[in-house]
């Protein structure tokens, strides 16, 4: 399995923006990852 490329502040930050109010599918987009992806960050931070 691939290492994350992403910073714990970095998902942090993009968890910020998702619990505020904007979509899965435009932030997954944005940050060149899977909506699968958002929703494990959310379960695991």
């Amino acid at each position: 399995m691939k290492k994350s490329t992403f910073s714990p502040a970095k998902i942090a930050g993009v968890l910020k923006e998702f619990s505020g109010g904007r979509s899965a599918e435009e932030l997954a987009r944005e940050n060149g990852i899977s909506t699968a992806t958002l929703y494990k960050w959310r379960q695991k931070y």
